[in-house]
């Protein structure tokens, strides 16, 4: 990687034992699709929720210069692997591309929510919460939020061990009405560059999971709308993958 970036290359391949990208993992879906073309946006948010084919110091190097990158399978030369680009821009016209590129995730999070009445009158009232976890030295990973209250989840084995110093410190410092915490949390994050194109992708998402009896604990979409990150019970976790998979199946 660092060799085609030096050389200015055109395309880096990357020879490895797998054949490019899944849209799901193979634990969780029998024998799900390879995804063909992946943009590096879209490759940063599946691989952060977990799907590992290409260490990030792999991709780094090739990025900075915009140069294609292909994943390719030395056992099975044959395979069309996965190509990534910055953007791909035959598909301003293709209709047929699916919306939903990958599915991945992970489980054990935990969902501290903070409620104090009038909440968004208090200027840096969320700021002083987010000192404390600093503090604590613990790592955020989404913070929804309504008007009277806000989300903080986490990694639950990174508030193992001393929850109750960091509840003590948090009434401290911002004085909440109520502290609540759930357990046992898993985030699902669904990327797709075609998300944003299509009308209703958020309804068709959380209704076929109500369908299918899985409560939603969390929702949050991200700003530039190439990806949906939900928050589910960790039991749910695997019927949760099964059902976003097969919706991207019906919408092909």
């Amino acid at each position: 990687s660092i060799v085609a970036r030096a050389a200015s290359a055109t395309l880096y391949e990357n020879w490895t034992d797998v054949s490019g990208f899944l849209m799901a993992d193979p634990r969780c879906i029998d024998d799900p699709m390879p995804i063909p073309e992946i943009t590096y946006r879209e490759l940063r948010e599946l691989s952060y929720m977990g799907a590992e084919v290409l260490h990030e110091e792999t991709v780094f190097p090739v990025r900075q210069k915009s140069i294609p990158l292909y994943i390719k399978n030395t056992n099975d030369m044959n395979a069309r692997g996965t190509l990534i680009m910055e953007k791909f821009e035959e598909e301003e016209e293709n209709k047929n591309i699916r919306f939903i590129t990958g599915i991945s995730g992970k489980k054990h999070y935990s969902i501290i929510t903070i409620a104090k009445s009038r909440m968004n009158d208090e200027v840096g009232y969320i700021r002083r919460a987010l000192e404390v976890f600093e503090r604590f030295g613990i790592s955020i990973e989404h913070i929804p939020s309504s008007i009277d209250s806000f989300s903080v989840v986490v990694a639950s084995s990174s508030i193992d061990g001393n929850l109750h110093e960091l509840i003590s410190a948090l009434n401290e410092a911002i004085a909440p009405d109520t502290i609540s915490i759930s357990n046992d949390i898993s985030l699902i994050a669904i990327v797709g560059r075609k998300l944003a194109a299509n009308i209703g992708i958020a309804g068709k998402i959380f209704t076929s999971l109500g369908e299918n009896n899985i409560n939603i604990r969390m929702i949050e979409q991200g700003a530039d709308e190439i990806n949906i990150i939900i928050g589910v019970d960790d039991k749910d976790f695997k019927n949760a993958i099964r059902v976003l998979y097969n919706l991207s199946e019906v919408e092909e």
